[in-house]
């Protein structure tokens, strides 16, 4: 089980964890084709952050970033290598999606790459019920990224 919290972003294992997530995508990415937000792209007041803990360790972190219109999207989403496949990530996922229904967001989309690198978020997000879809909020359809979306209620 985790404890799944929503976070400021001032401590020291979760800075951590998003400078890994960081470094990790511009590795698995052509140039230009990195979205992920940097510390002060997630400290803005249209993102939530929350992060999943267990043990006093950080296991994952994610985020929301409300565009309006009923409309959000996933960010940073990013499991510590010692918690993968143990469901943190998943743990993550329901808390944004449950913030976005309790918020009145109709659409939840996100942005992510191609590769072996994103298949197991991609599996996480299908899982979910995320399907693949149409470029959104500016971003730029290219043989790399890819769209999902999640209708909700």
């Amino acid at each position: 089980m985790f404890e799944v919290r929503e976070d400021d972003l001032t401590g020291k294992q979760v800075r951590a964890l998003l400078e890994l997530h960081l470094a990790d995508m511009h590795a698995s990415s052509p140039p230009g084709s990195v979205f992920a937000l940097d510390l002060s792209g997630l400290q803005v007041p249209e993102v939530t952050v929350w992060t999943a803990w267990r043990d006093g360790r950080v296991a994952a972190i994610g985020a929301m970033k409300i565009f309006g219109d009923g409309l959000a999207e996933v960010k940073s989403m990013r499991t510590h290598p010692h918690f993968l496949r143990m469901g943190a990530g998943a743990a993550i996922l329901e808390t944004i999606i449950t913030a976005a229904t309790v918020r009145g967001i109709r659409r939840l989309s996100l942005e992510t790459g191609s590769g072996p690198a994103f298949e197991p978020a991609l599996a996480l997000y299908r899982r979910r019920g995320f399907r693949n879809g149409m470029a959104f909020g500016g971003y730029e359809q290219s043989a790399f990224n890819q769209f999902l979306h999640l209708d909700l209620p």
